[in-house]
């Protein structure tokens, strides 16, 4: 358990640093706090002991910001993903499929704010045995 701690520590520090690059560290906790506040808002009790929440978000970025964490898009995906899967897994939370956290650059250039967008996006699958 001590290497896995050490890599998730190291992975969070690295985390800081590139998000530091373009926002403040309590906008990163913000992104975080809201990324759990909308699996909470947006939960689906679908039987006793199984809620389903959101499971593919958006994270919409001034244009300029996103340009700055271009390089490290792919990696503070998935350092919010593993922390929307955190927060899952204390609320007793399920997906309907993988956890995927994008960050896109914003329509409209509103300088220094984000806007998240969440929805729940079940699992891709084939079926086999449909004809054709």
């Amino acid at each position: 358990m001590g290497i896995l701690n050490a890599v998730e520590g190291t992975m969070e520090r690295w985390i800081d640093l590139a998000w530091s690059k373009v926002h403040p560290r309590q906008q990163q906790g913000a992104v975080v706090s809201i990324l759990r506040r909308e699996c909470d808002e947006r939960a689906l009790i679908l039987e006793r002991g199984r809620t389903v929440v959101p499971n593919s978000f958006t994270v919409e970025l001034p244009r300029q910001s996103h340009a700055r964490l271009a390089p490290e898009e792919p990696q503070l995906g998935l350092f919010l993903a593993h922390e929307v899967h955190r927060h899952a897994a204390e609320q007793g939370y399920s997906f309907a499929g993988p956890v995927a956290v994008d960050l896109r650059p914003a329509q409209e250039a509103v300088p220094g704010r984000f806007r998240i967008l969440s929805r729940i996006t079940p699992a891709a699958t084939t079926d086999h045995h449909r004809r054709p």
